[in-house]
């Protein structure tokens, strides 16, 4: 591991702090090497497990308690700025939502260990009202168990350099280069998805002018609403007539979709990205008149067209008990 051995030779402990601060932080530039590495040179006694343990620690609950309280003080607004970060946007914050809604404590424990929900998981524990003290304990765990697979896995490695020199020789020889492709390659298909999704979604999607014009004509259009229920608890409201489904549940029940209008479907992701994705399905399953909404429900709000109000949702309660309350209120 010549490349982040050297590194780790030359700026210590303050370099590991740094490069998993800024990883959790939402920056796409992998830690992972870095701490093997630690881990590895631990064997050596060139590093201290403990002390390397505890700067990688002090990184994680830093960025996690900053991205908790902007989360708690900014809401979905701070999400959608960490989707974009992430470069997938067909991941969106819906994943982290539902794992959230599902298992909370547990999901902050383990998420560290799913690419998508790692920086994501902290705001949405923030905009979804869990304590601090508790959100702190859940997340110490996690970054814990994470800290210490890979240190330990580092430390693996380095006992066996130990009984084989020769390995070292020849993982140095390659692992800088391996290092730098896997990097380039992680941009390199993130990117490419991206592109390929806005492709399908700029074809297909509404404008809001639009959308306005057909309700104020009196035209029948089928509007769902697709944000997860959380999101209904910050803002109550949605567009006139508009159904609430999950896109798991709206594509199960495709069946009951008029083919005679317009299907327009929102949500509040960067570029539509759930809406695209539903549309896409949809279309699979032989409803053509699709579209998702261009901007969604932000872009709606912000140019002051009409919104109706919803009860308040109760976001541990089933997806089908939501939809049935939406079903009663209009």
């Amino acid at each position: 591991m010549e490349l982040p051995t050297q590194i780790l030779l030359t700026y210590g402990y303050l370099l590991l702090f740094g490069w998993v601060l800024v990883e959790q932080f939402g920056i796409p530039l992998p830690a992972t090497p870095v701490l093997l590495a630690a881990g590895a040179m631990s064997a050596e006694h060139q590093i201290s497990f403990v002390v390397a343990f505890l700067a990688g620690l002090l990184a994680c609950m830093t960025a996690d308690t900053t991205w908790f309280l902007i989360g708690r003080r900014y809401g979905h607004h701070v999400l959608r700025i960490l989707c974009k970060l992430s470069m997938e946007p067909t991941i969106c914050v819906r994943r982290t939502q539902d794992s959230f809604g599902r298992r909370r404590g547990t999901m902050l424990m383990f998420a560290k260990f799913v690419p998508g929900l790692a920086t994501l998981a902290a705001p949405v524990a923030g905009q979804n009202g869990m304590g601090l003290a508790k959100f702190l304990f859940f997340d110490s765990i996690g970054a814990t168990l994470w800290l210490l697979a890979l240190l330990s896995g580092g430390r693996l490695f380095g006992d066996a350099l130990k009984r084989d020199p020769g390995l070292l020789n020849w993982v140095g020889r390659f692992s800088g280069a391996l290092l730098l492709l896997g990097i380039l390659g992680f941009f390199i298909v993130r990117v490419y998805r991206r592109r390929m999704v806005l492709k399908k979604l700029v074809a297909s999607r509404l404008e809001p002018e639009e959308l306005k014009a057909q309700l104020d004509s009196g035209e029948q259009v089928y509007i769902v609403d697709l944000r997860h229920p959380l999101e209904l608890v910050a803002e109550p409201f949605t567009l006139p007539s508009a159904l609430h489904f999950s896109p798991d549940a709206l594509a199960a029940r495709h069946i009951e979709i008029p083919r005679d209008r317009d299907v327009v479907l929102f949500c509040t992701c960067p570029s539509e990205a759930t809406a695209a994705k539903t549309a896409m399905t949809l279309h699979k399953l032989g409803i053509e008149r699709v579209r998702p909404l261009r901007g969604g429900y932000d872009e709606w709000k912000r140019l002051g067209f009409p919104l109706d109000a919803i009860p308040p949702v109760n976001p541990v309660i089933p997806v089908s008990e939501v939809v049935r309350e939406l079903y009663r209120a209009h």
